[in-house]
């Protein structure tokens, strides 16, 4: 039986987070020992297999008073210690921190580690201390998953070459499940996701309140819970300033979106930048047409084909987004075909089939 370790910040709702969840799911049910190490404990976090053992590496109540190079390091030895004690077949670290960590963790020790890149490396992998740290420690690493080849392209070629680009694995609740009729959907854009600065939902309230002005019977729903940094308020602000009130409702988060989000008539996501949008893969399983940001680094164009399965718009551009949600209401032949294309990515996405291309990686890093 192998012993995995996952290494990540926490659990709290997010893209990296959901992904963990699942996976590690997948990894106990096929019989491996999992491990879960993380450095706190969010307010409001993924339920986890409860064969997964959570483990906290973060710091203590002591080293809490340490200054920030002593909480570094002390961040540092707690997952050493650890990794030493459960002496894993692989860690397996997901986002840049806890990518640098496990790298430094593990130095010395032969436990391979295999890191995840799980965001737009321009803006988060191209300061100072990540040009001096990538030659460094990402040479040490094991192997790289990325999400897209954006990503991939982005970081040297010694990274590259022991590299894979595998899709999130989408939740089981939204895959097979019957598409309503057009007749039964409702006059809704739904949109489901962190109320977070870079999803840009002020863009999309935006653009909605144009094709409200056209369809005046259509609403927007926005699924997600607050990441407190100020985005919520800012919604709000804009809803009321545009008179939006009746019409743009901010919904919360929802543990039953796979219901809440099937009668829709649009899925519309709004991003500036990210991975690969885990809500946007759910709309899509469940059989919604969707409107998308081609954002960088090129998760939604590596899933979706104008036309074919869904609509790419350009970010920030909230004309093109507007026109793209009217173009869908108002042609409900096309939104239906969208829709059903757009649901294959069930398959090409499932838990079972995204667990095998992580355990047919993970078994060829740990027999080398």
């Amino acid at each position: 039986m192998k012993k995995i370790v996952f290494h990540l910040n926490c659990l709290e709702r997010g893209g990296a987070e959901r992904v963990v969840a699942n996976l590690s799911g997948q990894f106990v049910q096929h019989g491996y020992q999992v491990w879960i190490a993380t450095e706190w404990q969010g307010e409001d976090e993924y339920e986890i297999d409860p064969r997964i053992k959570r483990v906290h590496v973060g710091l203590n109540k002591k080293q809490e008073i340490h200054g920030r190079i002593g909480k570094f390091t002390d961040r540092i030895w707690n997952l050493r210690k650890f990794i030493k004690k459960v002496n894993p077949d692989i860690v397996i670290a997901f986002a840049r921190r806890a990518n640098y960590r496990a790298l430094t963790a593990t130095i010395g020790m032969k436990t391979p580690v295999l890191i995840s890149v799980r965001i737009n490396p321009i803006g988060f992998y191209d300061f100072l201390s990540d040009r001096i740290q990538i030659p460094v420690l990402f040479r040490r690493a094991a192997g790289c998953v990325f999400q897209t080849q954006e990503q991939r392209e982005f970081f040297p070629e010694f990274i590259q070459k022991k590299s894979r680009i595998i899709l999130n694995p989408i939740n089981e609740k939204f895959i097979g499940n019957p598409i309503p009729d057009e007749k039964d959907r409702e006059k809704a854009v739904v949109h489901s996701g962190r109320l977070v600065d870079f999803k840009n939902q002020l863009l999309l309230i935006r653009a909605f309140v144009r094709v409200h002005e056209k369809h005046p019977d259509y609403v927007l729903k926005i699924y997600g819970p607050d990441s407190f940094d100020g985005t919520r308020q800012q919604l709000e602000a804009l809803i009321e300033e545009s008179d939006a009130e009746h019409y743009v409702f901010l919904m919360g988060g929802s543990s039953q979106l796979e219901k809440d989000l099937i009668d829709g008539a649009v899925a519309a996501f709004s991003s500036d930048y990210e991975g690969m949008p885990n809500a946007m893969l759910e709309a899509m399983a469940l059989g919604l047409p969707v409107v998308a940001t081609d954002c960088p680094p090129g998760g939604p164009r590596m899933v979706i084909e104008t036309g074919k399965n869904g609509i790419l718009v350009p970010i920030r551009d909230e004309m093109a987004l507007a026109d793209a949600m009217n173009r869908l209401i108002e042609d409900r032949a096309l939104a239906a075909r969208l829709g059903a294309e757009a649901a294959k990515i069930g398959e090409a996405a499932s838990p079972e089939r995204i667990f095998g291309q992580w355990k047919d990686y993970i078994e060829e890093l740990t027999a080398k």
